[in-house]
C-alpha cells in the first residue's frame, strides 16, 4: 500500500524542482495528481511519463481564474481533492532596498504570496464542505532570518509562514490543515533562473549548485528536492493527522547556525585565547 492511495493532489510549480520531486513521489505513493505550472513543455512531459493518475494545466498561480481551474480539474477529472501543495515561485526581485523595481517587487509577491492564498482558498472551498483535507504551502528559511534571500522574497516567504497559521486556525476547526515547508538550501533551478537563465539553461545549472552549497549548513551535504518532497508526503498523510499550523524547516539545521566546522576558531579555542591574552596582560602589568 502507497502512503497517498486513493488521494487526489494539485501540486504547483510541478514542473521542475520540490514541485516534480513532489509529484514523482506522490505517484508513486499512490496519489492522483494534478500539475499545475507556467513551464506546458515540461509539465506535460511529465504528466505523460507518469501516467493515468497525473494531469496537466497551464497554471499561473498569480491568476485567480488559473489556480480555480487547476482545482476544479482534480474535481472533475479525478473526483475529488484531498491534497493542496502550493509550492510554485520565481527567484525574487533583486538589489537593495532603494534599488528595487517596483514592478519586481509585485510579481515576487503575486507569484508566492498571492498565489499561496489564492491555492489555500480554492482548496478550502472544496475541503471545508468535505471536512478534510491538508493544504501545504512552500514557504522559506529565509521567513526566519536576514541574508538567505532577497527582500521580497524573505518578505513573501515570511507572510506564507503567518498565512499558514491564521489559515491553520480558521480551517482546522472544519477538518483542514494547513502547514508549511521551510526548506534550507535545496539544488533546484531556481537558482540558475535568478541569474537571468531560462528552461533548460537553468535546469543545467544544479550540478553546479549542488557543489557550490555542499557545506551550507551542519549537514554537509545540498538539500535536494526530495527531501522536500518527503515532508510534504508526510504532512500530506494521514500519519500527519494531528499536525496543524506547522512551519517545518526542512533545511540539515542551516537555521542553527554557522556549522562548526566553518568558524574560523572553535569557542573552545576562543577561550584558551582569552585566557592567554589574560595571563599576558598581568605579566605586563607586573612588569610596569
Amino acid at each position: 500500500m502507497g502512503r497517498l492511495d486513493g488521494k487526489r493532489a494539485v501540486i504547483t510549480g510541478a514542473a521542475s524542482g520540490i514541485g516534480e520531486a513532489t509529484a514523482r513521489l506522490f505517484v508513486a505513493e499512490g496519489a492522483s495528481v494534478v500539475l499545475a505550472d507556467v513551464d506546458t513543455g515540461r509539465g506535460e512531459r511529465l504528466a505523460a511519463e507518469l501516467g493515468e493518475r497525473a494531469s496537466f494545466v497551464a497554471t499561473d498561480v498569480s491568476s485567480e481564474a488559473d489556480v480555480t481551474a487547476a482545482v476544479a480539474t482534480c474535481v472533475r477529472v479525478f473526483g475529488g481533492l484531498e491534497v493542496m501543495f502550493n509550492n510554485a515561485g520565481v527567484p525574487g526581485a533583486s538589489g537593495g532596498i532603494e534599488d528595487i523595481d517596483v514592478a519586481s517587487w509585485d510579481h515576487t509577491l503575486g507569484v508566492h504570496l498571492r498565489g499561496v492564498f489564492l491555492g489555500i482558498r480554492a482548496a478550502a472551498r472544496v475541503m471545508r464542505p468535505q471536512g478534510y483535507g491538508s493544504i501545504i504551502n512552500t514557504s522559506s528559511v529565509a521567513a526566519f532570518r536576514a541574508n538567505l534571500g532577497g527582500h521580497a522574497y524573505s518578505a513573501a516567504k515570511a507572510a506564507i509562514r503567518q498565512l499558514t497559521v491564521t489559515t491553520a486556525n480558521e480551517l482546522g476547526e472544519h477538518g483542514v490543515r494547513v502547514n508549511a515547508v521551510c526548506p534550507g538550501a535545496v539544488a533546484t533551478a531556481i537558482f540558475g533562473r535568478a541569474a537571468g537563465l531560462d528552461g533548460e539553461a537553468a535546469q543545467r545549472t544544479v550540478g553546479f549548485i549542488t557543489a557550490a552549497l555542499s557545506e551550507a549548513a551542519p549537514i554537509p551535504r545540498t538539500g535536494q528536492p526530495v527531501d522536500i518532497a518527503e515532508a510534504v508526503l508526510w504532512l500530506a498523510s494521514d500519519a500527519a493527522s494531528f499536525v496543524n499550523g506547522q512551519a517545518i524547516a526542512v533545511d540539515g539545521g542551516l537555521l542553527t547556525g554557522t556549522p562548526r566546522r566553518s568558524r574560523p576558531v572553535s569557542t573552545e579555542e576562543l577561550f584558551a585565547l582569552l585566557r592567554d591574552a589574560a595571563e599576558q596582560t598581568a605579566g605586563e602589568s607586573a612588569d610596569t
